[in-house]
């Protein structure tokens, strides 16, 4: 009986793509597979078709002469073999069986695994945050072992390639008609085994240690800003690049200030005569120097005054934020006879709804309220 066309086989056209014929040949061979269809002589010799048909398709060349000649390219065995079932049939499943439970690795040894990212917290002041800062920090890490440099050999020996997977870092075992990839266990995927360990580091080609680093914080910075040094993280294992170290900063409690943004905030106590009077104040800023207030006559605690292009600077730009400056009356405190009578003398002289409004108005509603409660 002639042999039904391969395309025909897999379902697809033969305008179809790598990617097309994969595809099918991945749909049909888990629903022929054996194990799905114990005991059903159809679904075995369809799986045999299917894999003889894949392995012709697959392979441009083969392809190409199969389109050109046939069946007849590949008679007297010269390609995929009576049934399938030679070397090519299983190089065939293997490869999408690794697509599907291998990841789809490539062969070969992989390099040790990069190291590890380390994280630092910092606090700095607001007046760093502002000026910014060039400081240094100490990190306890893993680096580079300088007996070995890092190779995890001791002296000249070097790594040698690895006997379970002749340096290709992965093994095969053949089970039935699937065949498994996995990561040498002996090598753990490297391809490279260390015959004569580095005393210092035992064959880690990395050590332990406190670097000391230099960083640039920059003005601007913001409570939880990242700064990232690459290549400083831990040291790879036997030369693989080293991870990243992240700095995270926090801003220490200032005593008086408050940031929001790029805006500074504070407090001023302002003497009772001065704010009732007018006046000026001094206030110290972010920058180090003393800004002057004016002070209008009859300030309430509360009002709040703005001081442009006073507050801190914005992370990568020149531009400032503002500061405010929040009043707060202070009553005084210790007084002389002389200034209680004083004080005393022009309380009998003050009108209330014209000097004190906002009491005059809170005692107006408690009085109305009390009567009121009592009607």
């Amino acid at each position: 009986m002639a042999k039904e066309d391969f395309y025909t086989t897999l379902g697809v056209g033969r305008d179809a793509d790598d990617g097309d014929i994969k595809k099918a040949y991945r749909k049909l061979a888990m629903k022929y597979h054996p194990d799905r269809n114990p005991g059903d002589g159809d679904a075995e010799q369809s799986f045999k078709d299917v894999n003889e048909a894949y392995e012709i398709l697959k392979d441009g060349e083969k392809r190409a002469a199969y389109d050109r000649f046939g069946h007849a390219a590949f008679e007297q065995g010269a390609g995929a073999g009576a049934g399938g079932f030679g070397g090519g049939f299983a190089s065939g499943f293997a490869d999408i069986f690794e697509e599907m439970f291998a990841g789809g690795g490539g062969r070969g040894g992989q390099s040790p695994g990069k190291g590890a990212d380390l994280r630092f917290n910092m606090e700095v002041s607001i007046e760093d945050a502002y000026q910014g800062k060039q400081t240094e920090i100490r990190v306890p890490t893993s680096v580079a072992c300088d007996a070995c440099h890092g190779s995890g050999a001791e002296g000249a020996s070097g790594p040698s390639a690895c006997q379970t997977c002749q340096g290709h870092g992965r093994v095969r075992s053949q089970s039935g008609f699937f065949t498994v990839e996995r990561t040498c266990p002996n090598c753990q995927g490297t391809g490279q085994v260390i015959q004569n360990p580095c005393h210092t580091c035992g064959g880690q080609g990395r050590t332990q240690k406190e670097k000391t680093l230099s960083v640039n914080i920059p003005s601007g910075v913001e409570d939880g800003t990242r700064i990232r040094l690459t290549g400083e993280g831990e040291a790879g294992l036997r030369g693989a690049p080293a991870g990243d170290l992240y700095i995270f900063l926090s801003l220490k409690t200032h005593r008086f200030f408050q940031r929001d943004g790029a805006d500074i905030y504070c407090r001023v106590p302002i003497p009772m005569t001065r704010a009732a009077l007018g006046g000026t104040v001094e206030v110290p800023t972010v920058d180090g120097t003393l800004a002057r207030i004016s002070i209008p006559s009859g300030t309430p605690t509360g009002h709040q005054f703005r001081l442009r292009g006073k507050g801190m600077s914005v992370l990568r730009s020149k531009a400032r934020g503002d500061m405010f400056v929040q009043a707060s009356v202070e009553t005084p405190q210790n007084l002389t006879k002389k200034q209680k009578e004083l004080l005393a003398e022009f309380e009998s002289e003050s009108d209330d709804a014209k000097h004190s409004p906002e009491a005059h108005g809170f005692f107006s509603k408690v009085k109305d309220l009390w009567e009121d409660l009592k009607e």
